[in-house]
């Protein structure tokens, strides 16, 4: 079956700011890939570029917190934002694909990524990492891809599945989850027919 162009833009752009942090969040989802991100934590800025990257969405973050405290609060609320602005650029899912899963390498890391652009939040997270350091500076801790994870799923409401295979190296395994996600994410957006893939009518 051929793929289809969207016949309307499928752009967003979502802003939240509270006591803890201010982040802005702008998608296109018919993009080429073009990424950009800017949350003052470089491993993050990283992993969301890949996220735009390998998704095949444009996609601008901008974000600050307070990162003297820590940075769950600037993962997290961009996690939001960015689920946000998925969902806002997704319309009402006329014609996507829906379903997506990919196995994905890195190096000696390999992860496992599925979803599904149900309607219906809901998130399991399966990737330890032991003894984990943070990475870059200021510092971003392993286990926030998870809060990261957790929020963007439930403010897109899509539902996610990541589990680790094999890996020890705590860089390649995020970034193995991230472009997972990605590769996934591309293919259940892409537009490959003019109904709503869902026996409710709606999804």
């Amino acid at each position: 079956m051929g793929t289809t162009t969207s016949p309307t833009p499928r752009r967003a752009e979502r802003v939240r700011a509270t006591k803890e942090s201010q982040v802005a969040v702008t998608v296109d989802l018919d993009g080429s890939g073009a990424a950009s991100a800017e949350t003052g934590l470089p491993f993050f800025d990283h992993m969301l570029e890949q996220l735009g990257r390998h998704g095949g969405i444009d996609l601008e973050v901008r974000a600050s917190g307070d990162l003297q405290v820590d940075a769950h609060h600037t993962v997290e609320d961009t996690g939001i934002v960015l689920g946000e602005a998925l969902a806002t650029a997704l319309g009402d899912k006329v014609g996507v694909r829906r379903f997506a899963s990919i196995s994905l390498p890195l190096d000696e890391a390999l992860v496992d990524a599925a979803l599904d652009l149900s309607g219906r939040p809901f998130l399991y997270y399966d990737v330890e990492i032991a003894e984990a350091a943070p990475l870059g500076s200021p510092p971003f801790e392993p286990q926030l891809a998870e809060e990261f994870w957790r929020a963007f799923v439930h403010s897109s409401a899509i539902t996610l599945h990541v589990q680790l295979r094999r890996g020890r190296n705590p860089h390649h395994v995020l970034e193995a989850s991230f472009k997972a996600v990605a590769r996934a994410l591309r293919d259940a957006i892409r537009i490959e027919g003019s109904q709503i893939p869902s026996t409710k009518g709606r999804l």
